[in-house]
């Protein structure tokens, strides 16, 4: 799981990203949907585990912007 972590935070990127919150919502049921898409090898807790650290690392600022 760590060697794909950082694939899939660039992957839920659009998710997390303050600019492509909704109403001050992030996208979080379709960061799921996605990441099963593009990483179908992780199991619903590893998905959970990859989304809630990713959305805390987004909202913390600690994952560099797009540049």
């Amino acid at each position: 799981m760590r060697a794909l972590f950082p694939a899939a935070c660039e992957a839920l990127r659009p998710f997390f990203e303050a600019k492509s919150q909704w109403g001050g919502q992030s996208h979080e049921h379709l960061a799921y949907r996605t990441l099963k898409e593009q990483f179908p090898q992780l199991d619903t807790q590893e998905a959970f585990i990859v989304v809630a650290t990713a959305k805390r690392l987004f909202a913390a600022g600690k994952l560099p912007p797009l540049t």
